[in-house]
């Protein structure tokens, strides 16, 4: 097979419309052999290569105006070992495309986010996660990876490997991944019950849940005194499905949750007036709901509404306390938020830029629709980030935030040994572009 190359004057967009690109050349290699070449040849040419999954990151991480690599032909299953539980995926296969491939094998991936658009390399290399503080993120799954450096060499990581607590989260600056190894558990099904909350007791026990339940997250709506709880408990593999039918959860998770709330959204857009009392309505008409499911039928939904997103980790402890402050900077300088914020958890693991390294970790989300007042926005994003930063704050790699390497340099024990990982597989930085540039250093 040969890769596919295009020119291209097409200008690229992500997801969430944030970014946006003209890269001069498209490619679409087949194997690590091809991904090898194209390296190979951007080096010796003084070019830059930057693969691309879904674009779902919200920073432009992924952006280039270079050399843009489709891992659209690296799709599915390369090798399963089932004594191990262990998955080998090609790096371009999305997140629900997983699913289908592991279900022949009684296999499930530990733990997922509530979105599954994303490549499963793009989810890892900016640490993507989901909730449970018994479970970290998405790139902890990982024990091997298959990966082609900036000098065009191949080059396999495995658990017994240091370099993979550098590899399996990445941020694209190491190289290309062409394949990862996922350590899977036996398949399973979840109990969720979403129940209604006053705000204040969400904050104040907020601790208390993430200890107890197996996921614990909740979504608190900005000028309002509700959240709404989310509790995943898990259940072994056959569990009877129960709960609302196929009717209602359409109605609820579909009809609702996406094309009302974009209605909306809209309306909130073109007259901010309307955005508190819109939300204090629909908070109003939140109501429980108990259903079972195989999990990824529980773990993720549909996100059709689009929008920015901001959302740092901080530690556990400091949750309640943030959420107050959020709260009252939201109340004191007027901004009027159409999007509920979202509040989740994730065990420590040792990965070296993984927002959840040494410590266990609480992360609040911000969001706001891709049609608000792009100032209004950026105002919003940038009082959430001040306050975040003051508690020591570690931004979501793929989405907003204004940080810079000094800062990481104290936000990470790890990132000195990441950057010495850096410079042994990317030594002429073939991989950089100017998000990189600005949050590792030249």
């Amino acid at each position: 097979m040969f890769s596919v190359s295009q020119s291209t004057g097409q200008r690229w967009h992500n997801w969430g419309r944030t970014v946006s690109c003209a890269p001069s050349r498209v490619e679409s290699p087949s194997d690590a052999r091809q991904v090898a070449q194209i390296v190979t040849e951007a080096r010796e040419s003084g070019n830059t290569v930057k693969p691309v999954g879904a674009g779902h990151s919200f920073t432009s991480i992924a952006a280039t105006d270079d050399i843009r690599l489709s891992l659209s032909n690296l799709r599915g299953l390369s090798g399963v070992d089932t004594d191990r539980k262990q998955v080998t995926l090609y790096a371009g296969t999305h997140l629900h495309e997983i699913p289908g491939l592991l279900a022949p094998h009684g296999l499930a991936m530990a733990n997922l986010g509530d979105i599954d658009r994303q490549t499963i390399s793009g989810a890892i290399s900016t640490g993507t996660h989901g909730t449970g503080l018994g479970f970290g993120g998405i790139a902890t799954q990982i024990v091997g990876a298959t990966i082609v450096t900036g000098t065009g060499e191949i080059r396999t990581v495995t658990a017994g490997d240091g370099e993979l607590r550098a590899v399996a989260l990445g941020l694209g600056a190491l190289g290309v991944l062409v394949e990862v190894t996922v350590q899977c558990v036996d398949a399973f099904c979840l109990r969720a019950e979403e129940r209604p909350k006053h705000a204040d007791e969400a904050f104040s026990t907020f601790l208390d849940e993430v200890a107890a339940q197996d996921h614990y997250e909740f979504y608190w709506f900005p000028h309002t005194s509700q959240t709404l709880t989310k509790t995943n408990t898990r259940l072994p593999a056959g569990t009877p499905a129960d709960g609302p039918g196929k009717i209602r959860r359409y109605i609820d998770d579909e009809l609702l949750s996406n094309h009302m709330f974009r209605v909306l959204c809209e309306a909130g857009s073109k007259a901010p007036r309307l955005v508190k009392p819109i939300n204090q309505l629909t908070s109003r008409a939140l109501s429980a709901r108990t259903f079972t499911d195989i999990s990824t039928g529980v773990f993720t939904s549909e996100r059709n509404v689009r929008f920015g997103e901001s959302e740092f980790a901080i530690p556990l402890e400091a949750v309640p306390d943030a959420l107050r402050d959020l709260r009252n900077m939201i109340d004191h300088k007027g901004f009027r938020v159409s999007f509920p914020i979202e509040v989740r958890a994730a065990g420590a693991d040792d990965l070296l830029l993984s927002t959840a390294s040494g410590r266990n970790s609480g992360y609040i989300a911000v969001h706001r629709y891709h049609r608000d007042d792009p100032a209004d926005s950026a105002a919003y994003f940038a009082g959430f980030e001040a306050i975040m930063v003051g508690y020591g704050g570690r931004p979501h790699w793929g989405k907003l935030h204004t940080r810079d390497a000094a800062y990481f340099a104290e936000a990470y024990p790890g990132f000195t040994e990441f950057l010495a990982v850096r410079d042994r597989y990317d030594p002429d930085r073939v991989f950089a572009n100017p998000y990189l540039r600005k949050v590792l250093g030249a």
